[in-house]
């Protein structure tokens, strides 16, 4: 079973950045698909950014241009860099794994809140 860890939540104001990490165990990460999601209070879980084994990066439409994903394979870790940040960014980020006929996998979820 693959373990993925966040970190890097927090509360920030307007136009502030947070970065956050996510850590998944397993020799096989330099495959993995990886991806960034966040959840707000009544609304479904939306892709935010995501990764795939041979670098290609998709963001959604409304990060583009303020958030920046970058993974590193010696460390089985993917980053998320966050500027500019909006009220409207706040949401508990997942970050998920996954691996064609391996599975997919999940973290705890980190908050963060943008608020004046």
């Amino acid at each position: 079973q693959v373990q993925i860890v966040e970190s890097g939540g927090g509360s920030v104001q307007p136009g502030g950045s947070l970065r956050l990490s996510c850590a998944a165990s397993g020799s096989l990460f330099r495959l993995y698909y990886m991806g960034w999601y966040r959840q707000a209070p009544g609304t479904q879980r939306e892709l935010v950014a995501g990764i795939t084994s041979s670098g290609t990066i998709n963001y959604a439409d409304s990060v583009k241009g303020r958030f920046t994903l970058s993974r590193d394979n010696a460390k089985n870790t993917v980053f998320l860099q966050m500027n500019s940040l909006k009220p409207e960014d706040t949401a508990v980020y997942y970050c998920n794994g996954r691996l064609t006929n391996q599975g997919s996998w999940w973290g705890q979820g980190t908050q963060v809140t943008v608020s004046s």
